[in-house]
């Protein structure tokens, strides 16, 4: 290769060089070009950012402005300073001393007893704040409350109806509950009830230990005709300071527990053939029982032949010892006493410890209506008779006969009846006479000549009767 071609290469190559060089002076330009261009769209924006955030605070200053201007000068009267010296508004204790739901009635240190007892939780429910600032309790009256104090809130039902279901069970101690005003609050009281149907008896569960203990007051009241026996469970704990008994009497219900009290009365020298009703029939002669009891063999079911009662008014207590005590009933005499010792000179507290009387509806409420029940013009004469008395024709026909001439006297004497004993059959009335008289007003001298009189070395109880039951020759 000649020295010509060989500088031809080398200045071709040269400018080759110098080609890519500039190319790549253009290229770097370029991209500076670029940045620059970018560089300068980010800042404008961030610019026109600031400046419309600059004009929106403009605006909402020039707004506050002119609702302040627009405000008026003096504020309202009730409106309350923010002076450091402004007047404090006094608290009111909405928690404090609020006794829980079911606890209305015992006072805070009590309340306090129990719960170091641990007979109740150590936490309750507190009221809740409705935005009108109103405390409103989470559960209205205690509802099916706590498990402490389950066992207060339970009674014990024997003798209940055969077949009877739990649900007429509670709506029946429901109504009588709102009958007698016992319940505390709206609803019903009565929260369950558990029935054994092979052993007849069933528990009740209250909402509340005080409607429980009000609820006791109806021991011994007649449920579709069965005198329910009513007490507290075996696992009963009282509570502190809260009451065991019922503060109110029911008329018309005789309980079945006799208290220990200075007018407690013992009755003793009872026929063991007599039962309950009959026992009571001849009590209530001088006036309503508020207690009986009469005392039964456990195994047999049999009478022991005596038994204790409690009237309503103290003050007949008296009079029933004297007309009772001594009586001739069958070939037995009566032995009545009061039941505690000393009780003689009771003190004036004690009598004024009598209960509240309730007047519940469909109930009797009267003296006389437990005296004698209704005027009717059929009389009921009892203790007059034994029943081996009226076995003999002769000696019947002699009874009838003394005592339709003695029961003439007071009025017109329309029939009589004396049920007579038969073998092997329990006849009803066996031991009473009936006498249906013309006029009410014959029968009502009748019962005021006679009650009390003797028949037989007897003292004569008297009663009034049902005509329709009468006629229907059902002589209970």
């Amino acid at each position: 290769m000649s020295d010509f071609d060989e500088f031809e290469r080398q200045l071709s190559e040269n400018k080759q060089g110098v080609e890519n060089l500039n190319s790549l002076e253009r290229d770097k330009e370029n991209r500076h070009r670029r940045r620059s261009s970018s560089r300068s769209r980010s800042r404008e924006r961030k610019r026109r950012s600031r400046e419309r955030r600059s004009r929106e605070r403009r605006s909402g200053s020039k707004d506050r402005r002119h609702r302040r201007s627009t405000q008026p000068q003096n504020p309202p009267q009730d409106i309350v300073s923010r002076s450091p010296h402004r007047e404090k508004k006094k608290k009111i204790k909405k928690y404090w001393d609020v006794p829980p739901p079911g606890f209305e009635h015992i006072t805070p240190m009590q309340y306090k007893a129990m719960q170091a007892a641990g007979q109740i939780p150590a936490t309750a429910l507190l009221p809740t704040m409705t935005p009108d600032g109103l405390a409103v309790t989470p559960t209205p009256v205690p509802v099916v409350g706590s498990q402490m104090t389950r066992q207060a809130r339970r009674l014990y039902v024997g003798n209940i109806p055969f077949g009877i279901t739990e649900e007429s069970m509670m709506d029946f101690f429901n109504a009588q509950m709102r009958l007698g005003g016992l319940t505390q609050a709206p609803g019903n009281p009565v929260l369950a009830v558990q029935i054994n149907q092979d052993k007849n008896f069933a528990f009740l569960e209250f909402r509340s230990v005080d409607e429980t203990t009000q609820a006791m007051a109806f021991d011994g009241i007649i449920f579709q005709g069965q005198s329910l026996k009513i007490r507290r469970p075996h696992d009963y704990q009282p509570l502190p300071g809260m009451s065991e008994n019922p503060s109110v009497y029911v008329p018309g219900v005789v309980s079945t527990v006799v208290p220990d009290s200075a007018h407690k009365l013992f009755i003793g020298g009872l026929p063991n053939y007599l039962n309950d009703d009959q026992v009571k029939e001849l009590l209530t002669s001088f006036g309503p029982l508020k207690a009986f009891n009469l005392v039964k063999d456990s195994a047999t079911g049999l009478s022991k032949g005596y038994a204790f009662c409690e009237y309503v008014d103290v003050n007949v207590n008296d009079q029933a010892i004297a007309g009772l005590n001594g009586m001739q009933l069958g070939d037995k005499k009566l032995l009545v006493q009061r039941a505690s010792v000393g009780a003689k000179n009771a003190t004036l507290t004690s009598v004024n410890q009598t209960p509240v009387t309730l007047q519940v509806p469909g109930l009797m409420n009267s003296s006389m209506n437990q005296m004698g029940g209704i005027p009717t013009e059929v009389l009921c004469l009892m203790n007059m008779v034994a029943p081996e008395e009226l076995l003999d024709d002769d000696e019947y026909e002699e009874i009838l006969e003394d005592v339709r001439d003695e029961c003439s006297k007071y009025g017109q004497v329309k029939s009589i009846e004396i049920p007579r004993p038969v073998d092997g059959l329990e006849v009803p009335g066996t031991g009473k006479i009936f006498v249906e008289f013309t006029t009410l007003f014959d029968s009502q001298k009748a019962m005021q000549g006679l009650t009390g009189r003797k028949f037989a070395n007897r003292v004569v109880v008297t009663k009034y009767c049902d005509p329709d039951a009468y006629h229907r020759r059902e002589f209970w």
